[in-house]
C-alpha cells in the first residue's frame, strides 16, 4: 500500500505512516494539500498527516483541507515524538550558531534551545532541515529532528529528548477515498464539522446534542470559513454587521453505527445551517 505523507524520509510523518500501515511504501510530497490530491487522483492509496499536537496545539492547515477537500478520516494514530539536535560529523554543540526545523519543534524545543543560545530558523519540515545542513555541510548549524533522519543523512546525535515537555504526541489522521463502515465491536470516534447561525446560546445548544446523551467531546475547533469572503456581510440578531463566520470541528466518542450518535446528529441538524461527517474510525487506545 502506497501511503502519501508531508516531509522527506525521515520526518515522523513517515515513522507515524508506517505505525499506521506496516511494511507500506511511504510517498513523500512537499505540502499538505498535495497529499490530499494524490489520495483523491489515485496517485497513492490513503495519506497519514497531522492535525493536532499536545504541545504545539492544531494544525489549522489540515482542518482548512479537510473541509476543502472530500476525503475521509478512516484511522488515526498517536505517535511519541522524541526530538533530537543533530549536526555534521565533528560538530559540537558550542560550534552551533543556529539551528534548522519546523516551527512546532521549534517551538517544542524552546527551553533547551534558548539555553544553548541557538539562532531559529524555521522550515517546512524536520527531516527536511536535517537533509539540508547534511547537503550543506554546514559546520554551524544544526537541525531538530528524528533519530531516524540522522541515520538517513548520516549525521550525529549531540543531545536527544531536548522538547520541553516529555509528554509531546502528534495525532495523525490517516486519509482515503472511501469511507470507513463504522462499527461498535471496539472503541470509535466520529469527526464531524458544522455551522451555526449566530445568536444567544446557538453554541451552547449545539454541543447540548451531545451532553444529553452522555456522549463525550474529545476536540472543538473553530476555523474562519473562508467562503463567506463571497457573500454580504449581513447582521447578526442584534443587528450589528455580521463579518465572520465559523465552522465548528468537533470529535466525540461515539460510533455513527450507534443510535445515539445518529439521534445527536439529527438534533444537530435541525438548527445547523452545515453539517457533515468527516468519518467513524477506530480510535487509537494504545498508551504510549
Amino acid at each position: 500500500m502506497e501511503i502519501c505523507m508531508q516531509g522527506v524520509c525521515g520526518a515522523y510523518s513517515e515513522s507515524a505512516a508506517q505505525k499506521a500501515y506496516p511494511n507500506c511504501e511511504a510517498v513523500p510530497c512537499d505540502q499538505f494539500e498535495t497529499a490530499f490530491e494524490a489520495v483523491e487522483g489515485w496517485t497513492v492509496d490513503r495519506a497519514v498527516l497531522p492535525i493536532e499536537n499536545s504541545l504545539g496545539g492544531s494544525i489549522h492547515r489540515n482542518y482548512d483541507l479537510l473541509l476543502r477537500h472530500k476525503l475521509h478520516i478512516v484511522g488515526e494514530i498517536k505517535y511519541a515524538v522524541r526530538h533530537c539536535l543533530l549536526a555534521n560529523p565533528g560538530v559540537k554543540v558550542n560550534d552551533l550558531k543556529r539551528v534548522l526545523s519546523h516551527p512546532q519543534a521549534l517551538a517544542q524545543c524552546e527551553y533547551t534551545l534558548t539555553r544553548l543560545g541557538l539562532v531559529r530558523e524555521a522550515v517546512d519540515d524536520t527531516a527536511g532541515a536535517a537533509k539540508y545542513v547534511a547537503l550543506s555541510k554546514l559546520e554551524d548549524t544544526g537541525a531538530v529532528a528524528s533519530s531516524a533522519a540522522a541515520e538517513i543523512y548520516g549525521l550525529d546525535i549531540l543531545a536527544e529528548d531536548i522538547q520541553d515537555d516529555s509528554d509531546n504526541v502528534t495525532r495523525f489522521l490517516m486519509l482515503a477515498r472511501d469511507p470507513l463502515i463504522p462499527g461498535t465491536y471496539r472503541p470509535f470516534k466520529t469527526s464531524i464539522v458544522f455551522s451555526l447561525e449566530e445568536g444567544p446560546g446557538i453554541l451552547f445548544k449545539a454541543l447540548a446534542v451531545f451532553a444529553m446523551r452522555d456522549i463525550n467531546l474529545t476536540k472543538i475547533e473553530s476555523r474562519p470559513w473562508r467562503r463567506s469572503s463571497l457573500r454580504p456581510p449581513g447582521e447578526n440578531a442584534n443587528g450589528l454587521q455580521k463579518c465572520f463566520h465559523y465552522m465548528f470541528y468537533v470529535d466525540f466518542e461515539e460510533s455513527m453505527a450507534s443510535d445515539n450518535a445518529q439521534n445527536a446528529l439529527k438534533h444537530l441538524e435541525e438548527f445547523a445551517t452545515f453539517l457533515r461527517v468527516l468519518g467513524s474510525y477506530p480510535a487509537d487506545t494504545t498508551m504510549l
